[in-house]
């Protein structure tokens, strides 16, 4: 499983690491491509600092970047060297012990609306990042050392005093997001090719990824990487920052460009070019990471207080049909797939739909906090497939929810491929619900048959609400009618109602199937010629 993540409250500007912050965990630590600095084992004594010579500017532009990665891709790949020594050796909690000095934030006396803090070599990271600095069209190395580091307890003595560090584990970008007078945390880049990001009064929680490959298929997973960054240096005054990342893996180069603007919703538009090294079998464009353990329509067999447990509680895709796909994430029995084929999709996403407190009783994680995050392709995308993984988990932290888009073209060895997408990060960005027709508002699932009466033991119940558009003005007896379809299995009953008091229809599905059968459901309400809700899709993996 994929594991990773930060925790941190919306005006908190710091970070805990946990240990969902195994972002590579799924391939172990050769996956989890952060790094470790060249510390060698000897240096435990203090020892002199030679004075660092002025650095040469080098160009650089992204299209300087897009051929050195072209070229990269004609040649053999190299895999990373991982330092060795005392900062190699250190575990979780060692790591833990090891934070980046607030007060030596990069750009925090230019008046920069922006500030970067690093994180540090050591644990799963154990792979080199350079970072630079981007200034009138050069670059520079943005260099640290271990002065910008507090180190807790007998770590103090394990590193050498003033010792340099040319490569980090990765790095965040803080900005006054909630408060003007505070430098909140906005995006991270740690751990392979991950990132993520936070709209305002968010807390962390998915994450997105530079280039899924091979995800969940029979050839074993690649988890490409960004080796190395560029950050053209913030003009003072100025709400938007960019940056370039190279990335590498046996199959693909890349080089991509980020821009970022902090805001209510985080708004990172992503601009990529791909050259392949192999032939791709499975292409995972602007892949998302996220968490679904239990929730209203799949709680499991845990016996947890909480009533919902879970980063996203929905995927969600927009067509150019004007059609709005609703499909509840599970945590299956059994690892899933979920296929949603379409031509040049106008946003898809993992969504957390519910954000009352009562939902979720978690005074720490504050799930209700987490951030939606939706894709928005920039330009035709073309004929492909919305793509959603569900991996079992009985862990909260493990990241067991992926999903991507991927395209019908297949890549072959020698190919180039430009795609372009924005990114939206927050409590409710555009396209996580459909404003015109009835939005799904919740799913429970059962078993079938009427409550508190033995039997319909062969059935299961499906109990879906829809609230909002022109569905909620309709009285009780409207002529409407559910639209149903089922594979896998069939669809014994349905009852469509309005719930008396409410403005929510309840449509209620009692289904049946084979053993172990894998029964894909589709459900949407429609009358008077249009199609009134969003529509429904449901995986249900019998057992």
């Amino acid at each position: 499983m994929i594991q990773g993540e930060f925790i941190a409250g919306p005006r908190s500007g710091k970070a805990t690491i946990t240990r969902r912050q195994a972002l590579g965990g799924l391939a172990g630590s050769a996956a989890a491509t952060a790094l470790l600095a060249p510390f060698a084992a000897a240096q435990q004594a203090e020892m002199p600092v030679a004075p660092m010579a002025e650095p040469t500017p080098v160009p650089f532009s992204f299209e300087l970047l897009a051929e050195r990665m072209r070229a990269l891709a004609a040649a053999p790949y190299v895999a990373p060297e991982e330092h060795e020594g005392a900062i190699a050796g250190l575990d979780y909690d060692a790591y833990r012990r090891i934070r980046f000095r607030p007060g030596r934030a990069r750009w925090q006396e230019d008046g920069s609306f922006f500030q970067l803090h690093a994180f540090h070599p050591g644990w799963l990271y154990k792979t080199p990042v350079a970072v630079h600095e981007v200034v009138d069209g050069t670059e520079l190395p943005l260099g640290f050392s271990v002065e910008d580091f507090e180190y807790e307890g007998d770590l103090a003595s394990r590193v050498p005093t003033g010792a340099q560090m040319p490569t980090i584990a990765g790095f965040r970008l803080h900005a006054p997001l909630n408060r003007a007078d505070i430098f909140d945390e906005v995006i991270v880049f740690l751990g392979a090719s991950y990132f993520r990001a936070l709209g305002r009064g968010n807390v962390y929680g998915l994450s997105a990824r530079g280039l899924a490959i091979n995800t969940a298929t029979g050839k074993g997973e690649e988890f490409p990487r960004f080796s190395e960054f560029w950050i053209e240096r913030p003009v003072p005054g100025a709400a938007r920052i960019t940056l370039y990342a190279a990335l590498e893996s046996p199959s693909v180069t890349g080089a991509f460009r980020f821009d970022v603007a902090p805001g209510e919703t985080t708004v990172v538009d992503v601009t990529a070019r791909l050259f392949a090294r192999e032939d791709i079998a499975h292409l995972g464009i602007a892949p998302l990471t996220s968490m679904y353990l239990l929730g209203d329509n799949d709680r499991g067999e845990f016996d947890d207080f909480r009533p919902r447990v879970h980063d996203s509680e929905v995927l969600v895709l927009n067509t150019r049909g004007g059609e709005t796909f609703v499909r509840p994430l599970n945590n299956p029995p059994r690892l899933a797939s979920a296929y949603l084929g379409t031509v040049d999709p106008v946003s898809f996403g993992l969504v957390q739909r519910d954000r009352g407190f009562d939902s979720y009783l978690d005074a720490g994680a504050h799930y209700e906090l987490r951030p939606s995050l939706m894709v928005e392709p920039l330009g035709p995308w073309g004929k492909g497939t919305v793509r959603l993984v569900e991996i079992p988990s009985d862990l909260e932290g493990n990241d067991n929810i992926v999903a991507f888009w991927v395209p019908d073209a297949p890549m072959r060895r020698g190919d180039a491929l430009e795609v372009a997408y924005r990114l939206h990060w927050g409590m409710a960005p555009p396209g996580t619900a459909c404003s015109e027709r009835a939005r799904i508002v919740r799913t429970r699932v059962g078993k079938g048959g009427v409550s508190g009466v033995q039997g319909g033991h062969d059935r299961r119940k499906f109990v879906i609400d829809f609230a909002g558009g022109a569905l909620s003005a309709l009285p009780a007896d409207a002529e409407i009618a559910p639209k149903l379809y089922a594979s896998g299995g069939e669809i014994v009953e349905s009852v469509l109602s309005r719930i008396s008091g409410t403005d929510t229809w309840r449509l209620v599905i009692e289904a049946r199937a084979p053993g172990d059968a894998l029964v894909e459901l589709r459900a949407e309400i429609a009358g008077y010629g249009r199609t009134l809700s969003e529509t429904w899709l449901y995986q249900w993996i019998k057992e």
